[in-house]
């Protein structure tokens, strides 16, 4: 770690432009890179926050086939949802870049070729499936087939989603391309090759005995268990044509691949931001680089890319990676394929003016150490009975009583202070650097427990000073309690900024307060006595139980859909003869009358009018239909199956129904009216 950065280059892992973000992307990266950025600008440090799209590789290709666009559309798209939804949240990027950029290719371009003229690479010849219909080599996740493990059809020359299992193109069954259907052939194919095996004494080095002692434990074991295991050669190249093409005589048709291609990103944006002075903040020794990431961007962040940086020769090492874990929701592992998440677009339509309640619920339960669970229900529970109840009950306290006592001019210091006076004031004095160091430390979550420790403060000294009570008896000393009520909210300003930057940009309105610096959010004299402040307003408000149901109720219909999506369809009965069927009466009849059968829950009794008479039919499907909406259908029935007696009631029939695979219930209907007694053919 470096003792005195004089400036600091922060990254946030470049999200994939090929759908929106969600809240695991923002618990895991987004957020913790935000707030310390708003900390680093805070305290007068020289810092460029640096992020853009990742819109190369083949899950862009499939979907741009798949919705028969092209990729560069796709990528439009998606580049423009995540900017903007990152933007409305607050996320304060100097550069949000893209991938798709003429200088990210001239810069991804260049590294590769300095690599390749000073023989950093090894080339190697390889097997690889080919499609002879489409005329070109596949990317893993082109080719599909049986996986050997669970025998599931559909699985990817990368991985089986149904069971997990890691797989190569090679180990499926009866493989086929998603091109054309063909199945591919094998053909020979060149690529190059970083070869990490040659790095591995320098990371052990540098990972091992340079960073045990100030990295997460998460990411130094999980680096360690890879070195440990040997490292291998990797290759740079794919056979693609969408990407950076790769810049040297031979390499028709093939590109970077996007693991060598992504982290680069971070250079190009930074050379987009700062064309002339990017260098200093990627080549300067005096810079601190520190990437966010996901924990499954680990090993590319601390391992491979490093490994470029230091094949290059002119650049910097991270000096730390701060990777959190993985943020579930309601229980369940997030999955974009299965639409199980909080997309921040849709937070952001459905719970307009409250980016800064899903950024404090975020981060009080920032999956740092282990994986954690966002649930609805927590998401309302913090906001009503800590940010509500407790930060912004303070504020609003101690503004109304100043207006209504004072006229909302900040009141004087009457008098020597009182210990309880002083206590608030050492702890407002203390809250910043505690605060600070936390930060600087990227314990974030504890951080932000901190701030609402101060918070509990003030709301301890009204209870126990209760100014509503003493301007009965003592106005002097109910003003000198209110200043400094108004000077610990004036503190607030500065130290709520990172984390909830919206508020605090809204209590230093109401206060007529500027924003300071962290070195002066603790001063005791940010508020002049006889200085005129706002009106009240409140900075947050209850979430109602209907609001959150809803959103609840969401989520279980996506659960609903995802059920019916991957139902298994029973398996066939034993066949019976052409004469077994023969032998079924099966008629069109219509509803005339139906009521609930008398303590039961599930019975009805119809009467049907089947053509040929009016019978009586009692069915299970009490708790599926509405009796009075069946009278007039006309349904399908079967009508010599023998009689039968169910409470009672002489059944004479039984109605045709299909059983959906989360349970319900529908009727088998003629497409059209028919005349009661049609036979069913």
């Amino acid at each position: 770690m470096q003792p005195d950065p004089q400036r600091y280059t922060v990254t946030a892992a470049l999200p994939y432009a090929n759908g929106p973000v969600h809240i695991g992307h923002l618990a895991g990266v987004y957020l913790p890179a935000d707030i310390y950025v708003r900390y680093l600008r805070a305290a007068g440090r020289d810092v460029k926050f640096i992020c853009g799209s990742d819109e190369h590789g083949v899950p862009i290709t499939i979907r741009a086939q798949k919705e028969g666009v092209t990729p560069q559309q796709i990528v439009d798209k998606y580049h423009a949802i995540i900017r903007n939804s990152f933007a409305d949240f607050g996320v304060s990027f100097d550069i949000y870049s893209r991938t798709s950029s003429q200088t990210h290719s001239e810069v991804a371009s260049g590294f590769f070729k300095k690599l390749h003229e000073e023989g950093k690479f090894i080339e190697q010849t390889s097997q690889q499936y080919y499609d002879e219909k489409a005329e070109q080599f596949l990317a893993d996740r082109y080719i599909v087939g049986t996986c050997p493990n669970c025998g599931n059809d559909n699985a990817y020359g990368d991985q089986c989603e149904k069971c997990g299992s890691s797989l190569s193109p090679t180990e499926l069954i009866s493989p086929r391309s998603m091109l054309s259907g063909n199945q591919p052939v094998l053909r020979e194919t060149k690529h190059w090759y970083l070869p990490l095996d040659q790095y591995e004494p320098w990371l052990r080095e540098w990972i091992v005995e340079g960073h045990k002692a100030d990295w997460k434990a998460n990411v130094y074991g999980q680096c360690k268990s890879w070195i440990d295991q040997g490292l291998q050669p990797r290759a740079v190249t794919r056979d693609l044509d969408w990407g950076v093409p790769v810049p040297v005589a031979g390499a028709e048709g093939k590109v970077l691949y996007v693991w060598f291609d992504a982290p680069i990103g971070y250079i190009s944006a930074t050379k987009d931001l700062l064309p002339d002075t990017w260098e200093t903040y990627w080549k300067d020794s005096g810079t601190k680089l520190v990437h966010f990431i996901g924990k499954d961007n680990i090993v590319f962040h601390c391992i491979i890319f490093p490994a470029m940086l230091k094949a290059h020769g002119d650049y910097i090492l991270p000096d730390n990676v701060p990777a959190n874990e993985f943020l579930n929701l309601e229980g369940d592992k997030i999955s974009t394929s299965r639409n199980w998440a909080v997309w921040l677009h849709e937070y952001l339509q459905d719970f307009p003016g409250k980016a800064d309640v899903l950024r404090y619920v975020l981060c009080a339960n920032a999956p740092e150490n282990k994986d954690n669970d966002f649930t609805w229900k927590d998401f309302q529970a913090r906001n009503n009975n800590e940010l509500v109840a407790n930060l912004g009950n303070f504020v609003n306290r101690a503004v109304v009583l100043t207006h209504k006592f004072f006229d909302g001019k900040v009141p004087a210091i009457n008098g020597e202070l009182q210990p309880i006076d002083q206590e608030v004031l050492i702890q407002l004095a203390e809250f910043p650097q505690r605060i600070g160091e936390l930060i600087d430390a990227y314990r974030f979550r504890d951080a932000l427990h901190e701030l609402m420790n101060l918070t509990r403060a003030g709301n301890k000294y009204l209870a126990e000073t209760e100014p509503w009570k003493l301007i009965k008896t003592d106005e002097a000393r109910t003003g000198t309690v209110l200043h400094v009520a108004l000077q610990l909210a004036a503190g607030l300003v500065t130290l709520m900024e990172p984390f909830l930057p919206v508020s605090a940009a809204k209590l230093g309105d109401m206060l007529h307060l500027e924003k300071g610096s962290w070195q002066t959010a603790g001063r005791p004299d940010a508020l002049s006595t006889g200085q005129q402040i706002g009106a009240a307003a409140l900075l947050f408000d209850k979430i109602e139980d209907a609001t959150v149901e809803a959103q609840v109720q969401k989520l279980l219909d996506t659960k609903k859909a995802n059920e019916l999506a991957n139902a298994t369809v029973a398996p066939t009965k034993e066949d019976i003869s052409f004469d077994d069927f023969g032998r079924m009466d099966l008629r069109v009849g219509t509803v005339i009358a139906a009521e609930k059968v008398a303590k039961t829950k599930k019975l009805l009794k119809l009467t049907v009018d089947t053509g040929l008479d009016q019978r009586t039919i009692v069915s299970g499907i009490a708790e599926h239909f509405i009796p009075e909406a069946l009278i007039g259908q006309q349904v399908l029935v079967l009508l010599n199956l023998a009689p039968r007696e169910i409470k009672g009631i002489q059944s004479q029939g039984m109605l045709l129904l299909a059983e959906n695979a989360d349970g319900s219930l529908h009727l088998m209907q003629p497409g059209q009216a028919v005349l009661p007694g049609s036979h069913v053919a």
